[in-house]
């Protein structure tokens, strides 16, 4: 079973090699798309106070980052961190981590910091996911190579995977995605080794068959699916559900090739699940029964859902794209995983018809429509407006997994749908010999005017940063050294522990761990006795406090019991110093932190109180 396969007439065979001016092209398509990668991350490259628009997310991934490199470097566990969250510490198995995108990025991180690492890791994830689906498409979906290249420009760069790229590396991280597919749906391995023994002129054994055809790329997919893993576990729950309805709907339209293809397909997964299995049985048991794991989701999932107009939008990040509308038809910024705009999606539907024959296009089809419902929630929006008619992920909400899926990120399977869709059009196109005029104007040129048409109102434009407060120099040039002994902590203020934005994490990732905190922004339990998720760890009323202060700038009248329960909790936290940094409520927040502890001396970029007499 072969994805979206070209006939076998006009396919490359696959011994055949790519010649030095096609490789050079296909280094060219591959530059084309790093560029467009780092102009569209311009914006902070050289700005270390800038951050993209989704300024919590960046941090949280920043710190992951540095917490790989981190890991690698002293030869710690990477799937658990005591230095965030003290006493208690963090799973990170059971968040996103990203180690598979922060272990390769070691040297970066150490070298150039977390900032770099990071936007260095937004323009792998975009660059290479378009490099990837690029390559996929030329050696096995299309012949010409300006067809994968508009399709990998699809792939890798439609509106979804922008909004996405700049804040949620785990799901923008989709590089792997053609790999495992072009494993999971292999040519039939007789057809491979035929064309190798005809080149070779010696006949192949049958168990030679099946060791290729089976063993050899389970195992591969089985390792690339446990790097998939700890990318982020998320897309490959929407890969394995979309491969299923795409098999099942390539099955429905060509059942004689289903049959022939089903057992070669079965094993490959079989022998894949057995690699995976082996080298995630620990990870997994850490991430669901290891230390601060929890249960469900920290919020509601659910609730992110696309209105069915987004489709036909454009997004904040198009040149055609404005903060009102999306605002309206998408939960949040990062989650506009639609807006194709009504060009590209008329453009599919044409395509559809037009290659209706091929079963590989029905399935494709078929796959999208379903993505595409599922996206629109429980219950129908059109414009802003809830309609009260229930939507078909309504079917599927209380399944395992499903049930803790973010609705909106299943339209992100629609892109590499469209994108595969538009790349065998253009390519039906060049490569056909003979083609007629309309109106005199030749077929090729009217094809290539619809496809322009349809892309350029998707054009993408440099993600939108926002200005962070900068590390206060006392923390970033290590002032707090000598006032924090081994096993105590620096407590940021405020002390956040909620989902607010921590400041605690920018400092801690642009030092690179250097010092061990309470709070933070990860999901864990709500207690030691209830694994119930929630943002953080659980609020103390210091925390509180403070917060409350930060956010609203009044300063509290307080008591004797607020002065104890403060130092109770510095005690819990294990205390040895207290920051304040730049805050927009600084003063309120000094103040009330004077009266809690006493006087306050001034440092370079704050304020600092040391309480290790006071803790003990």
């Amino acid at each position: 079973m072969t994805i979206g396969t070209t006939s076998p007439t006009t396919s490359p065979p696959a011994t055949a090699r790519p010649s030095r001016a096609g490789r050079l092209r296909d280094l060219l398509v591959v530059a084309g798309y790093l560029a467009l990668a780092v102009v569209l991350t311009s914006a902070q490259w050289g700005h270390p106070w800038r951050l993209f628009h989704q300024a919590g997310d960046q941090i949280l991934f920043e710190w992951m980052l540095a917490h790989a490199a981190h890991a690698v470097v002293e030869g710690e566990n990477p799937l658990f961190s005591a230095v965030l969250n003290a006493p208690d510490g963090v799973n990170l198995m059971a968040n996103t981590s990203v180690l598979g995108l922060g272990v390769p990025l070691t040297p970066v991180t150490l070298l150039l910091g977390s900032q770099v690492a990071f936007c260095v890791a937004v323009v792998c994830c975009l660059a290479g996911t378009a490099a990837a689906w690029y390559a996929l498409l030329r050696r096995r979906l299309v012949t010409t190579r300006s067809a994968a290249a508009v399709g990998g420009l699809i792939c890798g760069f439609a509106p979804g995977m922008i909004a996405q790229a700049g804040a949620h590396l785990h799901i923008a991280a989709q590089f792997l995605v053609p790999a495992i597919l072009a494993l999971v749906f292999r040519p039939a391995p007789e057809t491979t080794h035929r064309l190798a023994s005809e080149a070779a002129h010696r006949p192949v054994p049958e168990t030679t068959h099946r060791l290729a055809g089976v063993w050899r790329p389970g195992v591969v997919l089985g390792l690339l699916l446990v790097w998939q893993v700890f990318i982020g576990e998320e897309v490959l729950v929407f890969l394995a559900l979309a491969a299923g309805v795409f098999a099942l709907g390539y099955a429905l339209a060509d059942r004689v090739a289903a049959r022939r293809l089903a057992p070669a397909l079965f094993g490959r997964l079989a022998v894949a699940a057995g690699v995976a299995g082996v080298l995630l049985a620990y990870p997994l048991w850490f991430q669901f029964f290891g230390p601060q794991r929890y249960a469900g989701m920290a919020f509601a999932a659910h609730a992110f859902q696309l209105d069915a107009a987004s489709f036909t939008a454009s997004a904040r990040q198009t040149v055609l794209g404005d903060d009102w509308l999306p605002g309206l038809l998408s939960p949040n910024p990062t989650e506009e995983n639609s807006f194709f705009g009504p060009g590209l999606l008329v453009l599919a539907v044409v395509i559809v018809i037009w290659l209706w024959r091929r079963p590989s296009v029905r399935a494709l089809a078929g796959c999208g429509l379903v993505f595409a419902l599922l996206s629109l929630g429980t219950e129908l929006r059109v414009d802003g407006t809830a309609t009260g008619i229930p939507g078909p992920y309504r079917l599927v909400a209380g399944l395992p997994l499903l049930d803790l899926a973010v609705p909106a990120r299943f339209a992100l399977v629609c892109v590499p749908v469209l994108g595969v869709l538009v790349a065998l059009s253009v390519d039906r196109v060049w490569a056909a010999r003979k083609l007629s005029a309309v109106a005199g104007v030749p077929v090729r040129l009217l094809w290539a005017g619809a496809v322009a048409a349809a892309l350029l109102p998707l054009v993408p434009t440099p993600i939108r940063v926002v200005p962070v407060m900068p590390v206060p120099g006392f923390v970033a040039d290590g002032g707090w050294r000598p006032l924090v002994p081994p096993g105590r902590t620096v407590v940021a203020v405020p002390p956040v522990t909620g989902a607010a934005r921590s400041p605690v994490m920018l400092w801690s990732a642009r030092t690179g761990l250097a010092f061990t905190a309470p709070g933070g922004y990860f999901i864990g339990p709500s207690g030691p006795d209830d694994p119930a998720a929630r943002w953080g760890a659980p609020d103390r009323p210091t925390s509180v406090l403070l917060r409350r202060v930060a956010e609203t700038g009044a300063v509290p009248v307080l008591t004797d019991a607020d002065r104890r329960s403060a130092v109770e909790d510095l005690r819990h936290w294990r205390a040895a110093v207290v920051v304040l940094g730049p805050l927009s409520n600084g003063d309120p927040v000094r103040r009330t932190v004077d009266d809690l502890l006493g006087p306050g001396r001034p440092v370079d970029g704050g304020w600092v109180w040391d309480v290790r007499e006071q803790v003990g």
